[in-house]
């Protein structure tokens, strides 16, 4: 059973943001209870960057910023308390070094998630936190206005734990399995709290027609990723994809999908095309295939495709523009040359829907960031009730980005919780 005595603060979650919320608190001089509806803390920590954990990014904070949506201003105060350097600095002063690759992102150097989630556990095993696994917060207690504990359901029973303060760090939908299985979004809305619409967000999408399938298992790097939204070009970004059996997925696609899911709930037709030669323009991507037919002249038009494309790809274009793989190099006609410049350069699938939640990274939308004090991430609507991580309507970019937000809207809860008596 629960300690009987009172706690300081509740933590609901022990996710990223929660783990840092209870560090923070009790390292403020509070008696902290995590309550954790799994077997074990982090799980979906676990699991981030493939298991390697992208802990965070060293952008600077205006970029930062604009990586969080729908308004990452909201997060101003809190990156002010607890950035990108600080996480950095709480594990090495663990036992954790860092180290930073490509697109500024920062992972353990031994390349393990695990390795993260523990130097957090033993900073909070140093200021006595307490958990409890296997247990579900099934309400809020609140009285005039005012939070003093929760309703916890553990072995099919059911009691109140007292507490000054309460933390929400319960997560979205996103990976189910994990643990986040929207609870917090209910406690909130018992609580007064308006919920934004939920969706899926960095989630893979699926595409009409079979030809994402047949390409399933290529991957591509430096290509270009455009997103269109019912015909007009509305963003685009660069680096690595790959094909599913489903349709598109991969650092790119991700990025994109947050507008692609939110075009496709509002009824418009959506489609990406990739540029698979984003170096060249058309004039010079023209001038390279008029030189490789030249110079393979009596060779087969497939034998200069490999030149140009990975072999998987290669059949696909064929079909694609209807040409003939054996046709000779030199018998290529100029419209010929043109149609596969420009499927190079624009190679369109339309997008029919996406993933569900199980395959998506994070969840859009959430408790509304307008009814929480930025600075403390203290409800306005309940006193001594705090929220913090994925719950809130915010979500980034891939990269570390999330897991920051996760890191310092945990870090600023808990040391504002920490100090109420």
């Amino acid at each position: 059973m629960l300690n009987p005595e009172k706690y300081n603060v509740i933590v609901i979650g022990a996710g990223p943001a929660g783990l840092l919320a209870a560090g923070k608190a009790a390292e403020s001089g509070a008696k902290v209870l995590v309550i954790e509806r799994m077997r074990q803390p982090g799980r979906k920590l676990l699991i981030t960057g493939k298991g390697r954990c992208n802990i965070t990014n060293m952008a600077p904070m205006s970029e930062f910023l604009s990586k969080v949506h729908p308004n990452g201003k909201f997060l101003k105060s809190a990156f002010s308390q607890f950035f990108s350097g600080d996480i950095i600095a709480l594990l090495k002063e663990y036992g954790l070094e860092t180290v930073i690759e490509r697109g500024d992102r920062v992972f353990p150097v031994t390349n393990k998630a695990s390795d993260v989630l523990n130097a957090i556990l033993r900073w909070l095993n140093k200021y006595h936190v307490e958990f409890r696994y296997d247990s579900r917060v099934t309400g809020l207690i609140i009285n005039e206005g005012k939070t003093s504990g929760v309703v916890i359901e553990e072995n099919e029973k059911t009691y109140p734990v007292n507490s000054n303060a309460v933390i929400i760090c319960t997560g979205g939908k996103s990976y189910p399995a994990t643990g986040s299985t929207g609870d917090g979004y209910k406690l909130a809305q018992s609580a007064g709290h308006r919920i934004e619409a939920l969706r899926q967000a960095l989630v893979p999408l699926e595409t009409e027609g079979d030809i994402a399938g047949k390409l399933q298992g290529l991957a591509l790097k430096n290509v270009k990723a455009v997103l269109w939204v019912n015909g007009k070009k509305h963003s685009e970004d660069f680096g690595e994809m790959l094909f599913t059996h489903f349709g598109l997925s991969g650092p790119i696609i991700l990025t994109l999908s947050r507008i692609a899911v939110d075009a496709l709930r509002a009824g418009y037709p959506v489609e990406i095309s990739l540029d698979l030669k984003p170096a060249l323009d058309e004039q010079k991507l023209d001038a390279r295939l008029i030189r490789d037919l030249n110079e393979n002249g009596k060779k087969q038009l497939e034998n200069a495709f490999k030149l140009w494309l990975p072999s998987s790809m290669i059949p696909i274009f064929f079909e694609l523009l209807s040409l003939d793989p054996k046709k000779e190099c030199s018998q290529v006609s100029s419209k010929e040359r043109r149609k596969i410049m420009l499927l190079m350069k624009e190679m369109r699938f339309k997008i029919s829907g996406c993933r569900s939640f199980k395959e998506a990274i994070v969840t859009a939308g959430g408790v509304s960031t307008s009814e929480v004090d930025s600075s403390t991430m203290e409800s306005k609507l309940v006193k001594n009730l705090f929220f913090a991580g994925e719950v809130l309507d915010l979500d980034a970019d891939t990269g570390g980005f999330n897991l920051q937000v996760a890191w310092s809207t945990g870090y600023v809860a808990g040391a504002a919780a920490g100090k109420i008596s």
